[in-house]
């Protein structure tokens, strides 16, 4: 970050003093209600007279935003003025403000906030400009803002100051309102095709839903432990056994694992499920979301840049399954045990997790990530899985080795994640108790998830179910390399 000249204590100093300065000029220096001013995106539209030209001044406009730039010469002081739409230049004449004004330009720094009324026009050079006629102060920053007023240098300055980010970073705030396009399109698609968004508790007595650890807390009133829900999926199924038939939710998941630049152990997730559909519906309706978010932030195109790379969303997309991907990519069958045993050791990848054999399945796994992931340039749907690694997922019929569930790929990271939905609830209870079995009783992983095979048993219809993980898909969608430059405000070590 490019920091003002003089010593930051030294500029708070004068910065207080100022403060001071603008109270004996009888102003409130936190301002006050501001009404009527426009944005400058808006302003900037305008047709505005050359500022030399004889005539009608240009159209009046009002502004209010941030000062981020000062330019002063004598009588006429250049300021550049800053709001979340956009940035204009502020010309002000000596001879065009109040007294009271001018001197309240004078104790201007940057980082202070303003509104100006004014005449919109362009100046000899064609920068759209506002002349000010009166200057409003809104509100004095205390602390000294950067003189580089187009990107902050310091990535580990820019995560734990994201306001300042926002305001001198302009890749920052394109990416949080894409990101607000992108959810907008995403409840508008799912609205319209008939889905009911609803709300699942977050305070949750049992983990489940995935494999994960969970974020443990207490409640103090019910003297009861509680975990911070990992997936949303259980409680959105329970309202399937309800009679609702489209549901979804947008909400956030806590995980209590590692941060890498995929990963944060708080991040957005939709899932969604639709009675008497299956993976193939779940395909249909992922292309449907994916193509139409990717549209919103990249001005209609379906050919959109990652890195170096460019992917085209156009449906339908590609479709391969899990088994042939495993051939071609790690050079056997997947249900040769002694062929992937032989893979596994070639690649050096391990055979134990803290100590226990890894089932076979899990091998294949590890393989396909290794050696697989990474070629699937997509938007490919990877489909057939091997069941073992799926306890909430159908199997497929006369192959029940393998589950009904697919995951998109793009580019090696997986955007999508879908099953049809296991309901048989006696099948249900023997894999959560087979994949549960082996864990320490204190782990809140390995408590089963009882009510939720009660529910089955009262029958839930044949269904489909959609996760998407938002982080990952804006930073697809937005070419954003790292997932902590999607999120406002990711998990830090404690710092300044």
């Amino acid at each position: 970050m490019s920091q003002p000249d003089a010593p930051l204590n030294e500029q708070a100093a004068e910065r207080l003093k100022k403060l001071e300065q603008i109270k004996a000029l009888g102003l409130d220096p936190w301002g006050q209600r501001f009404d009527g001013h426009q944005p400058i995106a808006t302003i900037r539209t305008l047709e505005g007279k050359h500022f030399d030209d004889a005539g009608t001044p240009g159209p009046s406009v009002r502004a209010a935003g941030r000062v981020v730039r000062q330019r002063t010469g004598g009588k006429l002081h250049f300021l550049e003025l800053w709001d979340a739409t956009g940035r204009v230049q502020l010309m002000v004449r000596l001879n065009k403000v109040s007294e009271l004004d001018w001197k309240v330009l004078n104790l201007l720094d940057l980082g202070d906030l303003i509104g100006v009324d004014g005449d919109f026009g362009i100046t000899k050079t064609g920068e759209p400009t506002i002349q000010v006629t009166k200057l409003t102060f809104l509100a004095k920053s205390l602390e000294p803002h950067p003189k580089d007023t187009y990107g902050l240098g310091d990535i580990e300055y820019r995560l734990r100051h994201r306001y300042l980010d926002l305001i001198y970073t302009p890749d920052t705030l394109r990416r949080a309102q894409q990101r607000v396009q992108v959810l907008r399109t995403l409840r508008h698609t799912l609205d319209a095709a008939g889905y009911l968004e609803v709300e699942t508790p977050i305070l949750q007595s049992v983990a489940s839903g995935a494999a994960a650890k969970p974020f443990a807390t207490h409640h103090n009133a019910l003297d009861i432990p509680l975990v911070l829900r990992i997936a949303l999926e259980l409680p959105l199924k329970r309202l399937l056994v309800g009679g609702l038939e489209k549901v979804y939710e947008i909400g956030r998941v806590f995980r209590n694992e590692g941060i890498s630049p995929k990963h944060n152990p708080e991040f957005t997730m939709m899932e969604l499920y639709c009675a008497y559909g299956d993976l193939f519906t779940m395909m249909d309706l992922t292309e449907q979301v994916v193509v139409a978010c990717s549209r919103a932030v990249n001005d209609d195109a379906d050919t959109i840049p990652w890195g170096e790379k460019q992917v085209t969303f156009t449906a339908p997309f590609q479709r391969a399954k899990y088994g042939d991907l495993f051939q071609r990519y790690v050079g056997c069958d997947m249900a040769d045990r002694a062929a992937v045993q032989a893979k596994v050791k070639e690649h050096r990848l391990s055979f134990t997790t803290n100590g226990v054999a890894k089932e076979h399945d899990v091998l294949v796994n590890d393989l396909f990530g290794e050696l697989v992931e990474p070629n699937l340039t997509g938007p490919v749907f990877v489909y057939d899985y091997p069941a073992e690694l799926c306890p909430l997922t159908k199997r497929k019929a006369g192959e029940p080795h393998l589950a009904e569930r697919f995951e998109l790929y793009v580019h090696g990271m997986e955007l999508a994640n879908a099953y049809t939905e296991l309901n048989d609830p006696i099948t249900q209870e023997a894999t959560f108790r087979k994949q549960l079995a082996g864990q320490a009783e204190e782990d809140s992983m390995a408590k089963l998830d009882e009510d939720f095979v009660r529910a089955l048993r009262h029958g839930m219809p044949p269904a489909g179910g959609l996760g998407i993980g938002i982080d990952r898909m804006v930073m697809l969608l937005t070419n954003t390399p790292t997932i902590r430059d999607v999120i406002l405000f990711p998990l830090l070590r404690p710092g300044a």
